[in-house]
């Protein structure tokens, strides 16, 4: 294998969602250059259906507490109604089983015992305070695209993610943050032909804290594919 191969490789599997950054800030510069190498994503006709906004210094503390407090108000989910179903209706097996997992690793993890719903409820909200990190990230799409942009928007994620990676700064990209897609577009003032379609915290990761030894498992390459010589 290349050295460019390993790189590449390194910078793939080393990406996790990562639930506590430094403060340490992110040059402007490194952030234009990983959104100018994640700009080569494939795009069905080349149609780029990307837009993003970047949130630092105060405007990233002045949204975070909006976000917050619509996330402690008695009556949320009656205020504020998710942009788009990200999840299924009805949940079946392996998906049901891989998303309890996760979940109680993690709890496992900050020793939140099932039923502490004050202590989850905390956590969650970690979110919106971006893990700590220096840089949000917010992403739109135009409300006239259809699925296939969507497709597409996965691959820029991904590759925002792995250009992060190869520099030494790591991400987790949140789609909690779709349920406040008000307050967020009232504050980074989207247009209404926009959709959010998910954020993203960006920094260096905390490796003392213990949230982030959280490591996540995957199926081997044989148990999701098929060969035919």
């Amino acid at each position: 294998m290349t050295t460019a191969a390993n790189q590449v490789d390194a910078a793939l599997v080393t990406r996790r969602a990562i639930r506590a950054f430094l403060p340490t800030p992110v040059p402007r510069t490194e952030i234009e250059a990983i959104l100018e190498a994640a700009s080569r994503a494939p795009s069905g006709t080349n149609t780029q259906p990307w837009r993003v906004y970047v949130v630092t210094g105060d405007s990233l503390a002045r949204l975070s507490q909006a976000l917050v407090a619509a996330y402690d108000h008695p009556q949320r989910d009656a205020l504020y109604q998710q942009e788009y179903p990200y999840y299924p209706e009805r949940w079946v097996s392996p998906y049901i089983d891989r998303r309890r997992k996760i979940g109680w690793d993690l709890y496992g993890l900050l020793g939140i015992e099932k039923g502490d719903k004050a202590r989850m409820h905390e956590q969650h909200a970690q979110n919106y305070r971006f893990f700590g990190a220096p840089v949000g990230l917010f992403f739109t799409i135009d409300r006239t695209l259809e699925l296939g942009s969507w497709l597409d928007y996965g691959m820029f994620l991904q590759a925002i993610m792995t250009a992060a990676r190869g520099r030494g700064l790591d991400t987790c990209p949140q789609v909690a943050f779709t349920q406040f897609h008000r307050v967020i577009a009232q504050h980074l003032d989207f247009s209404a032909d926009e959709r959010l379609v998910c954020g993203m915290s960006l920094g260096f990761a905390d490796t003392q804290a213990v949230v982030n030894t959280l490591r996540t498992e995957r199926e081997p390459v044989q148990a999701f594919t098929r060969f035919f010589d």
